[in-house]
């Protein structure tokens, strides 16, 4: 299937629920809040990061991206597993499996996008032919 919009792609809305949800999960006021904005930015940056990849225009570019929102969905898993060794953030614990696991999913879903990338042809949008340039001089 090709998609033409960001907004399309499975992987694109999963980072946008983890988000979403990592929000919901921050919104608690026992979070401090330093920890609360990194995980806030590593979370929105997985979506972020999908979506400026995807409108690069280049698969090399797309594929920076990809790993790119790829470290950040780690980045928040990290962040999750912390919060789980913490004793002060116990209330929290109940809450941090089902993230972890939309964490892992956006993981293996850009992971698998960009192996199939790797071993493409395709270089992307910039690359396709475009129809010859008009002479504007003939208009004037």
């Amino acid at each position: 299937m090709t998609y033409k919009r960001f907004e399309e792609l499975p992987v694109w809305q999963a980072a946008i629920e983890l988000a979403d949800q990592i929000y919901d999960l921050t919104e608690s006021p026992i979070l401090k809040s330093s920890l609360r904005n990194q995980l806030e930015r590593a979370a929105l940056s997985v979506s972020n990061n999908i979506a400026e990849g995807f409108e690069r225009g280049t698969t090399n570019e797309l594929l920076a991206f990809l790993y790119i929102a790829r470290g950040s969905s780690g980045e928040t898993r990290s962040m999750l597993r912390f919060i789980g060794h913490r004793k002060d953030y116990g209330p929290l614990q109940s809450q941090l499996p089902p993230l972890v696991a939309l964490a892992e999913g956006c993981s293996r879903q850009i992971q698998a996008w960009a192996g199939s990338l790797q071993n493409s042809a395709i270089k992307g949008q910039r690359h396709r032919a475009r129809p010859p340039a008009r002479d504007l001089k003939s208009k004037i």
